[in-house]
């Protein structure tokens, strides 16, 4: 971590943890639970653990990923100090099959960092989280943290092997990636009202939105889009007038010849500009719908 992990990542990515003192008073083992987007997160949790927390935490990986060559079952283990674990597509829980391992570390006061959507996310949307931590944190009494990983799917995202630097930047070529502790969740009888806390943790980020990554690149008119209609969709299927809106938005006229467009009170724009400003939103509504 020190000589190796942490001079890597630092070289690609600006890392930030958040709500660390939440963790100050933790005694006994806990059972981590993070969001999965990227492979890069294993590491950015880790360096982001306190080290006494750290030294006694356990990964649990895929077995059917990481544990099918000898090799790569090694190189994991040993440098994240990662365990098996059996995934079943379509089961309600990401732990399967045998977990006996898992409880034996739990028993002996190992802390274990579980991904429980079961596999990397796509697309900035967190996937639904299984049952299986809830069910080990009420078989063993522990408390759940949960834990919000922004920025690592840009740095590193699905298919890569290696993670990648910004380009088009003058000076800084570095991703911005956060790590982010929640308030400890006790255990109790009802595996999925603890569930559906850590999802709500997961989703919160974007105020019940699904979880996108906060230092995307955009800029100002693209960002007044999206608060207005989310994802570069439009509210009334009208390309002009999303694009309008998006640069009204900014107290800039969408005209060539700078005059800005009028708006009536049903909140329909009037354009009178020349057929060149048109172009020129058409244009721009393409720019923002890419």
């Amino acid at each position: 971590m020190q000589f190796v992990l942490n001079p890597v990542m630092d070289y690609y990515a600006a890392r930030q943890a958040t709500g660390r003192e939440k963790l100050s008073a933790l005694k006994g083992p806990v059972i981590l639970v993070a969001n999965h987007a990227s492979h890069m997160d294993t590491p950015v949790i880790l360096s982001a653990l306190p080290r006494k927390l750290r030294k006694r935490t356990a990964v649990a990986a895929a077995a059917d990923y990481f544990y099918r060559n000898k090799l790569t079952a090694s190189l994991v283990s040993l440098i994240f100090n990662t365990v098996p674990i059996e995934r079943r597509k379509g089961a309600s829980s990401s732990v399967t099959k045998s977990t006996s391992h898992l409880d034996t570390l739990l028993d002996d006061g190992w802390n274990l960092l579980l991904f429980p959507e079961g596999t990397r996310s796509r697309g900035g949307v967190p996937g639904r989280v299984r049952r299986g931590a809830a069910v080990l944190a009420a078989a063993h009494n522990l408390a759940i943290i949960p834990i919000k990983v922004t920025g690592t799917a840009d740095a590193m995202p699905p298919g890569r092997i290696w993670p990648r630097r910004l380009h088009g930047r003058l000076f800084s070529h570095r991703h911005r990636i956060t790590v982010s502790f929640g308030e400890p969740i006790q255990p109790g009888g009802d595996t999925n009202a603890l569930i559906e806390r850590v999802q709500s943790f997961f989703d919160s980020s974007t105020g019940g939105a699904p979880s996108m990554n906060p230092y995307r690149r955009r800029d100002g008119k693209s960002d007044s889009a999206a608060k207005r209609y989310g994802n570069g969709s439009k509210s009334n299927g009208n390309v002009t007038n999303l694009t309008a809106d998006a640069i009204g938005a900014s107290g800039n006229g969408v005209a060539a010849n700078g005059h800005g467009g009028s708006v009536n009170g049903a909140g329909q724009h009037d354009y009178s500009s020349s057929s060149s400003s048109q172009s020129v939103v058409r244009v721009t509504a393409l720019r923002h719908l890419r």
